[in-house]
């Protein structure tokens, strides 16, 4: 699956659409490496973005045939979310698509780039996530979207 980064001038940093190291690929993709993270929060010089914008991230997990919308909600409620937390990761919110029941959509926000890719690797190490990963297995395609605040969005 071919990489590409989209730079918008609404704050958008970039799309990829990979499988992330911390999720069990589905049987359609080839699991390889996350892409790097591009340039994200603060200092960045975009048009209409916020100079003091933290790194957001848009996640977008499609179950894979045969795996369980509710085990991955569970998985996420039950496990996940305290995980995240410590870890260093901002929960901004989750989301259930009304058209979609076979997705979750939810936002994360780190200081910058750096700290985004430092607490992935964290929490993808952490033995409580591995245990939880293999007794909770779903099948997800990972979407993701790297994005700053734009200049008047009142959460930065």
């Amino acid at each position: 699956m071919n990489k590409r980064l989209i730079y918008l001038s609404i704050a958008m940093l970039g799309s990829t659409a990979a499988a992330a190291s911390h999720e069990t690929p589905s049987p359609r993709r080839v699991s390889q490496a996350p892409p790097a993270t591009p340039p994200c929060g603060p200092g960045l010089d975009i048009k209409n973005a916020a100079r003091d914008s933290r790194c957001f991230e848009l996640r977008t997990y499609t179950l894979a045939k045969g795996s369980s919308a509710d085990l991955l909600h569970a998985r996420f409620r039950e496990h996940t979310i305290a995980l995240f937390r410590k870890h260093g990761m901002t929960v901004i919110g989750f989301w259930q698509p009304v058209a979609r029941l076979d997705q979750l959509v939810y936002i994360l926000a780190y200081r910058d780039a750096a700290a985004r890719d430092s607490a992935w690797t964290a929490f993808s190490a952490d033995p409580e996530w591995v245990k939880t990963r293999t007794e909770m297995q779903v099948s997800v395609d990972v979407d993701n979207s790297f994005m700053v605040a734009t200049d008047y969005s009142p959460l930065k």
